[in-house]
């Protein structure tokens, strides 16, 4: 008995010391991002914009305009795309499962390529607030009709592993469908399309984020509210229901949770890959947990730690985000291929 109160203590302190270490990280990434770019700003300038101090005009546009908005959308992108991968792993029970693989990203991508792709067909110029808008509402309507396949199938099909194998094939068609479409389109538009699905955090408005943050918001409450019937699916669908789990009403919070989170993330900042498949992996390694009421706030913060580190490395490469995104999250999908076991 004494053993084991023991045990519980040292790990809940463990947990209490990564959590607030993973804060802290938070915390002088977020600085760091606002620091450095192609322009170096210090940070008396940084701290001085933020209180509303004197300093220059150039800085303050800098410092507000581009990379607070920036980092304020790296640190909601990466939660909210992290906790998605979570949902989807326990649901599926599959280590490799992600926020895309309903099809909700290739939605997204369908609706962004015909709105994209179409703009010179409709005559529509390559306004940036049109564009801007169009683009996102494009987005918005392909993951929405997307859950409401999914939704549709699910009514009628049990087996999880049938959907998410659905998901994939649905994928692979709207791929083919978008390839068909940037075979005919102009090169303006092909390279506007091109430069979306590299993704990018720097493209988000003010009245974009007022947008992005209810919806993550409320995707997030809902994952709050399944963090129990995730707990129960980590047992298997049979013992849920005999635990008195309503497996069909908690399965469409879950595909509502992820696409409010995975699909408004996608529809702002393209489609950012590797991180909902990779860092519920890392949290799970870093507190070797099982139970969401851990995981799910520790994938959250681990979620928006790296997507900072990704940014502030692609400043100073100058590269795409998604690119280091797949540089950092592709040895961890091998170490979990390499492994062969299911981690959930």
């Amino acid at each position: 008995m004494l053993l084991r109160y023991l045990k519980s203590y040292i790990c809940n302190s463990v947990a209490e010391l990564r959590f607030t270490t993973l804060s802290i990280s938070l915390l002088v990434l977020f600085v760091l991002d606002l620091i450095i770019g192609s322009v170096y700003i210090s940070l008396k300038d940084v701290w001085g914009t933020l209180i509303g101090s004197e300093v220059d005009t150039a800085t303050r546009l800098i410092v507000f305009d581009i990379r607070l908005m920036k980092a304020i959308v790296a640190v909601v992108a990466g939660v909210a795309l992290s906790v998605s991968g979570l949902q989807m792993q326990t649901l599926f029970r599959n280590p490799l499962a992600g926020p895309y693989v309903l099809g909700i990203s290739s939605g997204a991508s369908l609706g962004v390529a015909i709105f994209i792709l179409g703009m010179p067909i409709l005559g529509i110029t390559n306004n940036g607030i049109i564009s801007s808008i169009g683009t996102a509402g494009a987005a918005w309507i392909g993951s929405a009709l997307i859950l409401v396949f999914i939704a549709s199938v699910s009514t009628r099909i049990k087996d999880i592993m049938v959907i998410l194998i659905l998901g994939m094939m649905f994928s692979s068609g709207v791929s083919a469908v978008v390839q068909i479409l940037q075979y005919m389109s102009n090169e303006e538009a092909l390279k506007s399309f091109v430069i979306w699905t590299m993704g990018s955090l720097g493209d988000v408005t003010y009245t974009q984020l007022k947008l992005l943050l209810p919806a993550v918001i409320i995707g997030l409450i809902l994952s709050i509210l399944v963090i129990k019937p995730l707990n129960l699916l980590l047992l298997g669908e049979q013992y849920a229901r005999t635990m008195g789990l309503n497996v069909r009403k908690s399965r469409y919070l879950i595909f509502l949770s992820t696409t409010l989170l995975a699909g408004t993330v996608t529809a702002f900042c393209g489609p950012i890959g590797f991180v909902g498949l990779a860092i519920p992996h890392v949290s799970r390694m870093l507190f070797c947990n099982a139970d969401h009421r851990v995981l799910l706030p520790a994938s959250a913060l681990c979620g928006a730690v790296i997507l900072l580190l990704c940014d502030i490395i692609s400043k100073c490469l100058t590269l795409p985000i998604n690119t280091i995104t797949a540089l950092l999250g592709i040895p961890i999908v091998i170490w979990v291929v390499i492994r062969n076991k299911s981690i959930v």
